[in-house]
């Protein structure tokens, strides 16, 4: 003779065994199992769901990182060429006009210029120090010489200003 397998709840012990109110106990408290079992389930699906939001959010935020970081070289480019351009003329304004339309561009994707100026605060969150100067008429640890200009593209800093900072006395 063989025995088939029972289900777990009435592997435990036969219903007839069991006085009417302990069956009832029991079922109460499997269904309180299953209903908190299932508010956990429902909490952890939630939070995935805003997890994958926010990642996709993310990913549509910096999916153009990298081709606005292989800009960078092309502002550096039109600003040399500014400050070798004259005074005034037809190349300057020339120039001016590209840098202007290409930083109109550039900022509609979220890229930001980070130019600090001589006497700045030095912010080492997007100030990268490449050497201290003794500096006249700048606070000591300010900004005494931009070297490069630094770029954030959606609050995340592509590459920081390269600056010299002024020495303390």
């Amino acid at each position: 003779m063989t025995t088939e397998p029972t289900p777990d709840h009435a592997a435990e012990a036969p219903a007839e065994d069991l006085p009417l109110e302990d069956v009832i106990e029991t079922l109460r408290a499997e269904l309180e199992q299953v209903r908190a079992q299932s508010l956990i389930d429902r909490a952890d699906l939630e939070n995935q769901r805003r997890r994958m939001e926010r990642d996709v959010q993310n990913a549509c935020r910096f999916a153009n990182k990298q081709i606005l970081g292989d800009l960078l070289p092309v502002f550096d480019s039109l600003d040399a060429a500014l400050a070798a351009a004259g005074e005034s003329g037809p190349l300057r304004e020339g120039i001016e006009l590209t840098l202007r339309e290409l930083r109109r561009v550039t900022a509609n994707q979220g890229l930001l210029q980070i130019a600090p100026a001589a006497g700045d605060a030095f912010d080492p969150e997007s100030h990268q120090a490449m050497s201290v100067v003794e500096a006249e008429g700048v606070a000591p640890g300010a900004v005494a010489q931009v070297f490069q200009k630094g770029y954030r593209l959606n609050e995340q800093l592509l590459r920081p200003a390269m600056v010299a900072v002024a020495k303390a006395d």
